[in-house]
C-alpha cells in the first residue's frame, strides 16, 4: 500500500462546484447561476485580446506594471502596493499561503465565499466559521470569535449570496478589534456595482493590518480570462508577490484587463443597467411572495417558504431552460440565487416565476 499522503487538510477539502451551464435535452439555455456580466466584456478588451493574440509565444511581463499602473490611476491607489493574480482567487490562496499554516485559524462568515476554506485547509490552516445575522455580517460575531491562533479573517462585502452590505464604520471596527498579529481581508468582488464605494482602499490605507481584493471577473465581464487583484500593505505585497508564480497571468489576460479597465463608460452603463433591473426583478419577485434582502451586487438571493420549495423552483426553472444557482454549500438551503440579467432576461425570469406560483 502506498505511504504518499497529501499534506494534513486536503482531504477535507469539498471540491469547489461553479454555477451550472447546461441543461440536459436543451442547445439553448439562459445561464443566470454565475453573477456574469449578461452583457459580456467591453468590446474595446475584445479588440485588445485579439491583438494581444499574434504575441501567444512571448512570455508576459512578470511584474504587470501597465495593468497596475491603469489600475490605480483609474480607483486613485498605489501601483507600487497592487497585486494581480489568476482571480481574485489566487490573491486569497496567496494570503492562505503566506499567512495561515497548521495551528493557525482563518475565520470567514457563515455564508462567506466557499474559496476561504478551500484556501485555509490547502494551507494546513483550521477554518473557522461565525454566524451572520440575518444574512448580514454580523462585527461582534467576528470578534468573539477570533483567538490567539486566528491570522486571516475573511469578508465578503458586499456578500455573495446575500448580497448585503455592511458600512465603512463597522468594517473600521472590525479592523481596529483584531488583534496585532491578525489580517483583515475585504473580498470586494461586487463592489464595482456600488457607485462612489472604494471597496475598503481607505480603509487600507490607513491600517497595516487590511487587504482588499477586487476581480475582473463580474463587472467587466472577463470571468473566462481569470484576471483579479489585491490591495494592502507594502510588507503584505511584497510578501505576497514572493509566493506567486512569476508568470501567473498570460498576455491576452493582461491586455483584456487593461482595455477593460479604461473602459469606465461600459463598466458604468453595466452598473446603470444593473441597477434598474436589479429593483425591477426584486420587486417582481417580491410582489408574487419571494422576498430578498436588498442587493448591493448583480444578483438577488430569494428566499423560499424552505428546501423542498427552492428544489422546486429550481427544477421550474431548468423546465423552462433557465439556469439559477441552489446555495445549500453556503448554508442556504431554503434560497435561490439569480444573477440579474438584461431587461428581456429578467422579463422571462418573472413571467416563469409567475407560472411556477401557478403551478405550486
Amino acid at each position: 500500500m502506498t505511504q504518499i499522503r497529501p499534506q494534513p487538510g486536503i482531504m477535507e477539502i469539498a471540491l469547489y462546484q461553479g454555477g451550472a451551464s447546461k441543461i440536459a435535452g436543451r442547445d439553448e439555455v439562459l445561464k443566470l447561476s454565475s453573477n456574469e456580466n449578461p452583457f459580456g466584456p467591453s468590446p474595446r478588451a475584445i479588440e485588445a485580446v485579439m491583438a494581444a493574440a499574434a504575441g501567444m509565444h512571448l512570455y508576459p511581463a512578470t511584474d504587470h506594471g501597465p495593468l497596475r499602473a491603469v489600475i490605480a490611476q483609474g480607483l486613485g491607489l498605489d501601483a507600487s502596493r497592487v497585486i494581480c493574480g489568476v482571480g481574485s482567487d489566487e490573491v486569497i490562496t496567496f494570503l492562505c499561503q503566506a499567512y495561515a499554516g497548521p495551528g493557525d485559524e482563518v475565520l470567514h462568515t457563515e455564508h462567506g465565499f466557499l474559496m476561504y476554506r478551500i484556501s485555509a485547509l490547502a494551507a494546513g490552516a483550521t477554518p473557522v466559521v461565525v454566524p451572520e445575522r440575518d444574512r448580514v455580517v454580523d462585527v461582534d460575531a467576528i470578534l468573539a470569535g477570533v483567538t490567539a491562533r486566528t491570522r486571516l479573517v475573511f469578508v465578503t462585502n458586499p456578500g455573495n449570496p446575500s448580497g448585503t452590505m455592511i458600512s465603512d464604520a463597522e468594517m473600521a471596527r472590525l479592523a481596529e478589534g483584531l488583534p496585532a498579529t491578525c489580517l483583515l481581508v475585504i473580498d470586494a468582488a461586487y463592489i464595482d456595482y456600488v457607485e462612489g464605494h472604494d471597496g475598503g482602499a481607505a480603509l487600507v490605507e490607513a491600517r497595516d493590518n487590511v487587504v482588499m481584493t477586487r476581480t475582473f471577473s463580474k463587472i467587466y465581464g472577463l470571468g473566462g480570462l481569470r484576471v483579479g487583484w489585491g490591495y494592502g500593505p507594502r510588507a503584505v505585497i511584497d510578501v505576497l508577490n514572493r509566493v506567486r508564480g512569476p508568470f501567473n497571468l498570460s498576455n491576452l489576460a493582461l491586455a483584456g484587463a487593461e482595455a477593460a479597465m479604461r473602459d469606465s463608460g461600459y463598466m458604468q452603463m453595466c452598473r446603470a443597467v444593473n441597477r434598474e433591473q436589479r429593483a425591477r426583478l426584486a420587486e417582481g419577485l417580491a410582489a408574487m411572495g419571494y422576498p430578498s434582502d436588498p442587493s448591493h451586487g448583480n444578483f438577488i438571493l430569494v428566499r423560499m417558504a424552505d428546501a423542498d420549495a427552492a428544489r422546486a423552483a429550481d427544477a421550474h426553472f431548468k423546465e423552462n431552460g433557465i439556469i439559477v444557482r441552489l446555495v445549500a454549500a453556503y448554508g442556504l438551503s431554503d434560497a435561490i440565487r439569480i444573477t440579474v440579467g438584461t431587461q428581456e432576461d429578467v422579463t422571462r425570469v418573472l413571467a416563469v416565476m409567475a407560472g411556477f406560483g401557478a403551478t405550486a
